[in-house]
């Protein structure tokens, strides 16, 4: 596994030097959009609903629409400003029953590593937490956002779990909850016997993903009976992003060669404003590069259109 984040829990006057590592994938068949007829794939652009114009990523900013359809754009310099002081800390808030930490609030989990120097105090926290039966409630910086997360002992490794703030759970509001609704001495014993008749304990291992089964042995079957297609003039990179998801990762990894730094711990810092000549010369000889592919070859041009449209 490769670490994602670096920095220190932040406990009292202990600092343990710690990574972080991702604890969960998701398990899935990924698709790529492509063009019945041909199989060929299908691009996404940044294109610019006013001029109709393709967008290069330096160009991009963030914008807040208001009620009266005006934007706000905020610049990778005015969110290099906001203070982020738990950068590059796990800062320990206090220790709190598990039980008081709704599931609901639950929205990722990383793995924390120690760094060899801090292995000794990561142990000695961990083993207090579990004679305690507590978990730490912390505040973390992740992704440049900062969020409230629960530490906690998992199989002897520390588990960082971030917690959505209170009010982005939303309050639900379904009318039977004001209504009267009598439910029977008989009917609630009933209901609880057939419940202690179904209980067991949960084994994850038990259950298993029988949808996804089913579509790795349907795309097995057509590769068998090679019901494929072969992509003709598929000139398709494999660099260039081929599917939404792709689009935004290569646009965040972009970004990051783009950008000279990133705020620290010691405080924030600016983002590098890109060079000028890259903003004039790369568009323009991106241009001239799709007008000659375009004059050699027509067939491509018509896929293309197609899959804009």
């Amino acid at each position: 596994m490769r670490s994602m984040w670096k920095g220190s829990i932040s406990f009292g006057l202990v600092t343990i030097p710690v990574k972080l590592y991702t604890a969960t994938e998701q398990k899935d068949i990924t698709f790529r959009q492509v063009h019945r007829e041909d199989g060929g794939r299908i691009r996404f652009r940044r294109v610019c609903s006013l001029d109709g114009e393709e967008v290069p990523y330096e160009d991009i900013a963030k914008g807040f629409e208001l009620p009266s359809g005006e934007i706000v754009v905020l610049t990778d310099d005015d969110m290099a400003d906001l203070p982020l002081p738990t950068l590059r800390s796990i800062e320990v808030l206090y220790f709190a029953p598990e039980t008081d930490i709704d599931p609901i609030l639950l929205s990722r989990s990383y793995f924390v590593e120690p760094e060899n120097s801090g292995a000794r105090a990561y142990v000695l926290l961990r083993d207090a937490m579990e004679r305690s039966g507590k978990v730490a409630v912390v505040q973390v910086a992740l992704r440049q956002r900062e969020s409230l997360a629960a530490l906690r002992s998992r199989d002897g490794v520390l588990v960082l779990e971030t917690l959505l703030w209170p009010d982005e759970v939303r309050v639900p509001d379904f009318g039977f909850l004001d209504q009267d609704i009598n439910v029977r001495t008989q009917e609630l014993k009933m209901a609880a016997s057939l419940i202690d008749s179904m209980s067991q304990d949960f084994d994850p291992e038990a259950h298993h993903d029988g949808y996804r089964e089913a579509l790795t042995e349907l795309v097995e079957a057509k590769v068998e009976g090679r019901d494929v297609i072969q992509p003709q003039n598929g000139k398709a990179a494999d660099d260039e992003p081929v599917s939404l998801a792709d689009a935004l990762k290569a646009s965040i990894a972009a970004a990051k060669d783009g950008r000279s730094g990133r705020p620290r711990a010691g405080g924030p810092r600016k983002a590098a404003t890109p060079a000028k000549t890259g903003r004039t010369t790369k568009p323009a000889a991106a241009k001239a590069a799709a007008d000659d592919e375009e004059q050699a070859a027509p067939d491509r041009r018509r896929t293309r259109r197609r899959a804009s449209a």
